[in-house]
């Protein structure tokens, strides 16, 4: 490795280097300074670099530099190098020039959205080198980025006792506990992250669904849409995206007067996390169908043309709107808390069931400590989800925790009112609909699985357990119909 360089002048001082210095590693990297950490810039475009310091030079201490090698040389040891780039590629090659550079005990941390099987290869390839590889999913976007993230932290133990410090200082802080902690081995902290993606399109799903509702069920327009967020936000639906959704209906076009919100095209798009999760759930058998419907509804509403071909179809004889305005308002806000709680729980089914299949051992009340402030679904009830899990680390369902389980049944009837009236308006509501369903299942004393494992059972001789005695049991379908232990 290079040792004289203009940088190394600088007596290796910086306790950590940011690499990719768009947005996310701007914001970052003047996180690190603004706490008094000494900051290695490197960016492939110098012009950033140079961009960022003239811009926030004064934010704290800065080591410039313009190559790997003067990146590498300015970092003290352990070296800790934190990745903001695109991820996929670009963040392999990012990765090989980097532990080019750097020796044995160093620490390379990807705080790019990675899809958590790439950080699993990454971080095996990388400790045959010597070298430790840290996922960690990073959560608020850029103003959290600048001002306290929640931060996801994977990769081997021994790591985070020299980076910990670095990311908890710069973490979102909640009643003095930073919103960061080890996750758990390899890929863990970017499974998480995208989980916590999943959790994120189930909740912007269910509260555009409340919108929906309130503007084609009650007729509203967005400024009283916007006075309901903004009451609700100020009770047990306090979070992040209930606060912004008023901030975003009180917004004026500036070229037209009217509300912002009834200018833009009505085509969600995405970059992939939710894909993601839906696609893991599916592998691991975790039911998350409220994340999965919050997907599709964006796949739906981005497919234009065939909406536009379907506009008119017939959608046969509707209901009456409801008449008291207060009443179902009551009931979209009950309907809505019930939903999301669903949409968490399945998200930590999943995480739980990604840490048996890969012997994480993630702690599910630690999530929900993080998750509190910084991140995007930041909520008042995660110190709720906290005490569950607190309480019963092995909880079989967060919906089974008294606090959610109570809160549901004293919802219940006002949720199944919010869908039924929905589907009888012919209003789409697939995460409120999907949600009641999933709840409906899960406590359902026998389901109609039976019948499917006698079909299954039928054609492709796939065996079936009864109810009165142990082992798996076939049926001579072909034959006289009699019944054999397989």
């Amino acid at each position: 490795m290079t040792t004289e360089t203009s940088a190394s002048t600088e007596a290796a001082r910086a306790q950590i280097g940011v690499t990719g210095l768009a947005v996310m590693g701007s914001n970052i990297a003047r996180n690190f300074a603004r706490h008094g950490h000494t900051v290695a810039l490197h960016n492939r475009s110098v012009a950033k670099t140079d961009a960022l310091l003239a811009e926030h030079g004064d934010d704290g201490d800065f080591v410039r530099t313009e190559t790997i090698e003067e990146f590498v040389a300015a970092l003290q040891k352990p070296r800790r190098v934190l990745i903001m780039v695109k991820a996929g590629d670009p963040t392999d090659a990012v990765i090989e020039e980097l532990a080019g550079a750097m020796e044995p005990g160093d620490i390379i941390i990807d705080g790019g959205n990675a899809l958590y099987t790439d950080t699993i290869r990454r971080e095996a390839s990388l400790r045959e080198r010597g070298l430790h590889f840290v996922g960690a999913g990073i959560s608020g976007g850029e103003e959290g980025a600048l001002n306290g993230p929640s931060i996801m932290p994977g990769g081997p133990k021994e790591s985070y006792e020299a980076l910990g410090p670095l990311l908890e200082s710069i973490a979102a802080q909640v009643d003095g506990t930073p919103c960061c902690t080890h996750i758990g081995p390899d890929g863990s902290g970017h499974f998480v992250k995208m989980v916590h993606n999943g959790i994120e399109y189930a909740d912007m799903q269910l509260i555009g669904e409340a919108y929906h509702l309130f503007r084609d069920a009650l007729g509203y327009d967005a400024e009283r849409i916007a006075d309901v967020f903004t009451e609700w936000n100020a009770g047990d639906l306090e979070s992040y995206l209930v606060e912004i959704t008023a901030e975003v209906l009180r917004q004026k076009d500036a070229k037209t007067g009217t509300p912002l919100v009834d200018v833009i095209v009505d085509a969600a798009e995405q970059k992939g996390t939710g894909r993601w999760t839906v696609k893991s759930a599916l592998d691991l058998g975790v039911p998350v169908t409220g994340i999965a419907e919050a997907v599709f509804a964006r796949a739906l509403s981005g497919s234009r043309d065939q909406r536009a071909a379907a506009r008119g179809l017939a959608s046969g004889t509707l209901g009456d709107k409801p008449t008291d305005a207060a009443q179902f308002t009551e009931d979209i806000r009950r309907a809505l808390y019930a939903s999301k709680v669903v949409a968490y729980a399945q998200g930590f089914d999943q995480i739980a069931a990604g840490s048996a299949e890969y012997g994480w051992n993630v702690t599910r009340a630690d999530l929900a400590t993080i998750w509190r402030g910084g991140c995007i679904i930041r909520a008042q009830f995660l110190n709720r989800i906290k005490e569950a899990y607190d309480a019963d680390p092995e909880l079989p369902s967060l919906i089974l925790a008294p606090y959610f389980r109570e809160a549901i049944e004293s919802g219940i009837d006002s949720w199944r009112r919010v869908v039924a009236t929905a589907t009888m308006l012919g209003i789409p509501v697939p995460g409120f609909a999907s949600s009641l369903s999933y709840y409906d299942g899960l406590r359902a004393e026998r389901l109609p699985a039976a019948l499917t494992q006698g079909q299954r059972d039928f054609f492709g001789a796939h065996t079936y357990e009864r109810v009165d005695s142990p082992g798996k049991f076939h049926t001579l379908w072909s034959g006289d119909r009699s019944e054999v232990v397989a």
